[in-house]
């Protein structure tokens, strides 16, 4: 087990006791990100040469389910924040030093949806936007940024020229109360802005080619920068939701020991709910053990050389979203048998419960054009290119 994944079981007690707190300031307490920024989990995908840890892809989706299921926006935040130094370990070195330099544990936010508009400009851009969902944004630096590129006149060509855009803390403004959800409160997911921010062309790269693999060559021969955005980022989802589910289980055993219904019937004798619970723990058992299979498989192909083609792509997509869907609906299923008790909010099987319905809406959750693009390609077609994969 690598030391990370050791930290982030170590320090469930914490994050456990920050995770109510952490809903009611809308953001992470200060101690629940210093603690996890110290478990490393956050470096678990970053270049050594900028110390971090090049990990094994499951080592950080280990980590991130570990801290999910103390507190699931603490996980959330780890499997968000986490991903990033994936992506800037392929954008320009004066880039990765400008963020790791002098303090090699700065945290990164997002989002990608390109929101923004960039007009060309001697050097680089003029940048302006808002965006919602920048998870984890109040302790972060930096914030990758989705934007299009426009003309001289502002407008969009076709195709549009989207790109990925890094941003200095200084640079953007978080907005304040414009996170008002009915889960994953915790993870402080609010808007940034800005307007007519410079941004030099060294901190910009395309989206396609990322996402497609292009800027592979600047980790060469390291086999965990093979592996492609859109399945690291997808993984990291999946982990974020796999722990909360893994964590809502967790509550509901404890939940089955002591409850004894209005008309006397005890929780841990009753065929029903044994039944349920038996059923939902197997679920979420396999959900776990199909992601980490899943990308262990991967790993291994490019470890070995192997390049990831269209169709090893979608067949993991299709598994993730699969594994995803399958511990949410477990968790839906033992909440519609945990009785009236289940809906009181000083008890944590609601929170976990809105929480699940709140990252399974992410879009590296949303099943239906996944399982469309593979079965197209499995039966000979061609997938849409729009697709995530």
């Amino acid at each position: 087990m690598h030391e990370a994944v050791e930290r982030a079981h170590k320090a469930a007690t914490t994050f456990r006791e920050e995770a109510v707190p952490s809903d009611e300031l809308c953001r992470l307490t200060d101690r629940a990100a210093n603690t996890l920024r110290e478990t490393g989990l956050i470096r678990l995908l970053q270049p050594v040469e900028h110390s971090g840890f090049e990990a094994h892809p499951n080592d950080f989706l280990e980590a991130v389910m570990a801290v999910g299921a103390a507190s699931p926006s603490a996980g959330w935040v780890a499997g968000v924040v986490g991903v990033h130094p994936w992506e800037i370990a392929m954008m320009d070195p004066r880039l990765q030093e400008e963020i790791w330099g002098e303090d090699p544990d700065t945290w990164v936010a997002s989002p990608y949806a390109p929101m923004g508009r960039a007009k060309p400009v001697d050097g680089g851009f003029l940048f302006s936007g808002r965006w919602p969902y920048s998870t984890g944004t109040d302790h972060a630096q930096w914030a990758v940024l989705g934007g299009i590129v426009t003309d001289a006149a502002g407008d969009v060509g076709n195709p549009a020229d989207i790109r990925h855009f890094a941003i200095p803390r200084e640079d953007y403004e978080i907005v304040e109360d414009s996170w008002n959800v009915m889960g994953l409160e915790g993870t402080g997911s609010k808007d940034v802005g800005m307007a007519d921010v410079f941004v030099p062309d060294y901190r910009v790269v395309e989206a396609g080619p990322m996402l497609s693999g292009h800027y592979e060559s600047r980790q060469q021969g390291k086999a965990l920068y093979k592996l492609k955005f859109p399945l690291v980022f997808s993984a990291a989802i999946s982990a974020g939701t796999q722990g909360i589910a893994q964590g809502a289980l967790a509550v509901y055993h404890a939940y089955m020991c002591s409850r004894v219904s209005a008309d006397g019937i005890i929780a841990k004798t009753d065929p029903t709910q044994l039944v349920v619970y038996g059923d939902a723990a197997a679920d979420i058992a396999a959900s776990r053990s199909h992601l980490l299979a899943s990308m262990a498989e991967l790993f291994d192909h490019v470890s070995s050389g192997g390049d990831i083609s269209r169709t090893q792509r979608l067949s993991f997509r299709r598994d993730q979203v699969r594994a995803s869907r399958r511990a949410v609906d477990a968790i839906d299923r033992l909440y519609k048998v945990s009785g009236a008790s289940g809906i009181r909010t000083d008890f944590p099987n609601q929170r976990y419960w809105r929480d699940l319905q709140a990252g399974l809406s992410h879009i590296c959750n949303i099943a239906d054009n996944i399982y469309a693009a593979w079965a197209t390609d499995d039966l000979g077609g061609e997938p849409s290119q729009t697709v995530f994969a």
